[in-house]
């Protein structure tokens, strides 16, 4: 198998989560692949003149899902939620210190996901899908999910970023295992 860290940021990164990091990824196409496939199947039923209700429900919990895992993922990936074009600008103690600004910004955005997250989970057990009768609690429960997977990421980013520095060598990276 490839490796889906990219060598210029191994070094804010531990290997032991690459494998969750993998099992999130591959969750997140599964979510896509659901989200399409039940998106097609509800436009050909209503086509046919035969819709299927429920269907809608599928739909809204593979994107639901699928966001969430994503949002995770990225996070990890440094793929979104930074402010890199101000940042690669900068060098040493600047650039360390807006690093992890942006990186503890994102993890305090987490504990928030895990914390109201929690609290909407909770009370998605009062409300019900239409038609299944399903609490609606099913779609909340990625979001404090997330948000632990954000607070972990984001951990991982500050504590290597500033064990070994942000920047990654002109080279392609560090050779830092973790």
């Amino acid at each position: 198998m490839t490796d889906l860290v990219l060598r210029r940021d191994r070094h804010l990164k531990w290997p032991a989560l690459d494998g969750v990091e993998r099992a999130l990824m591959i969750l997140g196409g599964i979510c896509l692949a659901c989200f399409t496939t039940s998106v097609f199947l509800d436009v050909l039923t209503r086509q046919l003149g035969h819709p299927w209700l429920w269907l809608q429900e599928i739909t809204s919990a593979f994107f639901t899902y699928g966001i969430f895992i994503g949002t995770a993922v990225a996070t990890r990936r440094q793929d979104h939620l930074q402010l890199s074009a101000l940042t690669e600008l900068m060098q040493g103690k600047w650039r360390t210190g807006f690093e992890t600004m942006n990186r503890v910004v994102i993890l305090l955005v987490g504990l928030a996901m895990v914390v109201f997250g929690w609290q909407n989970f909770l009370h998605g057990f009062q409300s019900f899908r239409m038609p299944s009768m399903t609490p609606i609690a099913y779609l909340y429960w990625p979001i404090p999910v997330c948000g632990a997977f954000v607070v972990l990421f984001s951990l991982e980013q500050i504590i290597n970023g500033l064990k070994h520095g942000y920047e990654a060598t002109r080279s392609g990276g560090h050779d830092h295992g973790g």
